[in-house]
């Protein structure tokens, strides 16, 4: 596994689907009391997620900055990473996914690794207050298929990473906030 420094001040946020993860996130960005720039990696495909969506938009405070980075995240983080600026990145679940499965439908890369190891550089290399928002799916058993093998072990891995270098990992069960480092 590749080291990379820790970010100056960097939250990461785990949870599973609806544990209260993403709310968490805003509510610790919020009470930040800097500028927020939200990061959305979501590539809306239905409209049930488009709902889901939606409802992410209603509750986010009007003032916060928008940026949709569902492929380009290192690049979407450096644009908006500055001192005294609080980024929220919801989250890496999707943004991999979008990785490992191109909107066009054409078969996935073997691994995604420069677009992940681009991002853990601008982690690594942030100024502000980072919050990353990303789901614990490795509880449950291998699963079926290649592609969805692929994606679980990728993600393990990018979450191992990224709470390596957080300064703070808190783990989200029922809308409760466990600390996991820091």
């Amino acid at each position: 596994m590749t080291s990379y420094a820790s970010s100056r001040d960097l939250t990461f946020i785990l949870g599973g689907a609806r544990s209260g993860k993403s709310a968490h996130a805003e509510q610790l960005a919020a009470a930040s009391g800097m500028a927020v720039t939200y990061v959305a990696t979501a590539r809306i495909g239905d409209p049930e997620f488009a709902e889901r969506v939606a409802h992410h938009r209603a509750r986010r405070p009007v003032g916060w900055s928008l940026l949709e980075a569902p492929l380009d995240l290192a690049g979407a983080l450096r644009s908006v990473d500055r001192e005294g600026h609080c980024v929220l990145i919801d989250c890496l679940t999707l943004w991999l996914a979008n990785l490992l499965c191109p909107a066009d439908g054409s078969a996935p890369p073997a691994a995604p690794q420069e677009a992940l190891g681009a991002f853990l550089a601008a982690l690594a290399g942030a100024r502000g207050k980072i919050i990353v928002v990303s789901n614990e799916i490795g509880l449950g058993v291998v699963p079926l298929g290649s592609v969805t093998r692929l994606y679980v072990d990728e993600l393990g891995r990018l979450n191992q990473r990224v709470a390596a270098a957080s300064t703070r990992a808190t783990m989200m069960v029922a809308g409760l906030p466990l600390a996991l480092k820091g």
